[in-house]
């Protein structure tokens, strides 16, 4: 035999035998088909393989794996919202899933994406948009329902979908923003309010006690000032004074007090008082007749009869 012809031979050989051999990655099965007919998965590691007659048809990963798919939907009160749903799926570890997954289904994206689709816009236009973000976790639900129905039959296993952002309308979006900030508006002015009239009031009566107050104290200073003109007045009516010159004497003398006090104020505005002698005779006389008029009032007063009862 010809050398060269041993040698080719030889090369096939090999070729043939090291092309029967294949390896499969981690967490992946390889589907093997024997004249274009399913034959056979092929799990991770070195694996082997009928040299001309088997073929690697294709692969199946078990990761999961996520899709998002934006959906646009009209609600209840005629607003549009787009919604993007994340789906997670993966193909569970057995031949069967595996068989299922590859063959059944021509392209499992889109065709989940239909399913999402369809189960969105049969439950948004049934709710208003504010409730459409209560109501997210609701629509996640209703999903993954639908879902596992539909498309745990072609080998797929739903393990979680989310809605992960929901945008309406950019017009009702800044409509709703106005109506939120609207309302915080009112709640603070209503708070403000509040606590204002609470400031009120205890103004209020942080005056009237203080009124209170002033007034005991008044009653008292005047109390201590008559109680200080009678000891005053017997005083001089001891000593041989007349008691309407020791009261024209006590009360000149209080008198002259006051604008000493009043003199020493720094604020103390300009008092014009006719300080000649007659004008300080006139002054006297205006005081002694106002004592006068008031002693008639009281004596009167006392002397007026209560009133018959009706």
């Amino acid at each position: 035999m010809n050398p060269l012809i041993g040698l080719a031979i030889g090369l096939i050989v090999l070729f043939v035998f090291f092309s029967s051999f294949f390896t499969v990655q981690q967490q992946t099965r390889a589907v093997l088909e024997r004249f274009g007919r399913f034959a056979r998965v092929a799990g991770p590691g070195l694996r082997w393989k009928l040299p001309l007659v088997d073929r690697i048809a294709g692969h199946i990963s078990h990761r999961v794996q996520e899709l998002e798919i934006k959906v646009e939907s009209k609600t209840k009160d005629d607003v549009f919202v787009d919604l993007l749903i994340a789906v997670q799926y993966y193909v569970p570890e057995s031949d069967e899933a595996v068989r299922s997954a590859f063959y059944r289904l021509t392209n499992p994206r889109q065709q989940i994406s239909s399913y999402v689709f369809d189960t969105v816009r049969a439950l948004v236009p049934d709710m208003a948009v504010d409730h459409v973000f209560a109501e997210k976790d609701k629509i996640a639900l209703a999903v993954k329902e639908r879902l596992q129905e539909t498309i745990t039959q072609f080998g797929f296993t739903i393990m979680q979908t989310l809605v992960n952002d929901i945008q309406p309308d950019a017009t009702v979006k800044e409509a709703m923003n106005k109506v939120n900030a609207s309302a915080r508006l009112r709640e603070a002015a209503k708070n403000e309010a509040e606590a204002q009239k609470i400031r009120v009031i205890a103004q209020a009566e942080a005056e009237a006690r203080a009124k209170e107050l002033q007034g005991v104290g008044i009653a008292r200073q005047r109390l201590a000032i008559a109680n200080g003109l009678k000891e005053s007045v017997q005083t001089c009516a001891e000593a041989g004074i007349s008691p309407e010159e020791a009261t024209k004497m006590v009360l000149l003398t209080q008198h002259y007090d006051t604008v000493t006090a009043i003199g020493t104020h720094g604020k103390a505005t300009v008092m014009l008082i006719p300080y000649s002698p007659q004008g300080m005779s006139q002054i006297s006389e205006q005081i002694t007749a106002a004592l006068l008029t008031t002693a008639e009032a009281e004596r009167m007063a006392a002397a007026k009869p209560p009133p018959k009862p009706a």
